[in-house]
């Protein structure tokens, strides 16, 4: 009687150990996952801020470019169109997918003002495009920023045992990757025309 008791006990034991254990890694990964998490958050915020910053430079733009080649329609109603659909997107993904439409309605607009010199070398319009131009460069470290914590969430979640752990907690994958789309890498560069070469010297 007394060997199976004190088999009971052991066994009682080395469960309380193994509860304790389990118990203690579960609530420091699942710190560890809320904190990963609530860093993604803020630099998703971050992103979201830039984006809206650049969405406010876009009317006056527009409205610059629009004083040039009004006739453009299409493009101006594109534009219009992208930047609605980015202001009233409310998830991440919804947002990313409305930027791309936005980044290629730009691509267009820049196409236009190629076509126009006094427009290249109007003061506002080359403030506005300087201020965008500053504005897409930091879209662009926020992204990365916000990809790089949204990566290590994913990979830290995936890990054994966390993946258990995640799955107890609540916590899933998060795919919603911010990439540049490929319109925004194919849009053109404002290029100024060159000042006219000097005649051949005569013979």
């Amino acid at each position: 009687m007394k060997t199976v008791g004190a088999v009971v006990a052991a066994v009682v034991v080395i469960a309380l150990v193994l509860l304790v254990v389990v118990g203690g890694s579960y609530i420091s990964s699942k710190n560890q996952m809320v904190a990963l998490n609530e860093t993604v958050k803020s630099n998703w915020s971050e992103v979201d801020v830039n984006l809206q910053r650049r969405s406010d430079l876009i009317p006056n733009l527009v409205a610059t470019v629009q004083g040039y080649a009004a006739h453009e329609e299409t493009v101006f109603g594109d534009i219009a169109n992208a930047r609605a659909a980015l202001l009233g997107a409310k998830t991440p993904q919804d947002k990313i997918a409305a930027n791309g439409q936005l980044d290629g309605a730009l691509g267009r607009l820049l196409v236009i003002v190629e076509n126009y010199p006094k427009l290249q070398a109007n003061e506002g319009f080359l403030k506005l495009e300087d201020e965008l131009a500053g504005t897409e460069n930091r879209i662009a470290v926020s992204r990365k920023r916000y990809n790089d914590s949204l990566q290590a969430y994913n990979t830290y979640i995936a890990q054994f045992p966390n993946s258990i752990f995640a799955g107890w907690a609540g916590f899933k994958r998060n795919d919603a990757y911010f990439e540049a789309s490929e319109a925004s890498r194919a849009v053109p560069k404002v290029t100024f025309p060159a000042a006219n070469p000097a005649p051949a010297p005569s013979h």
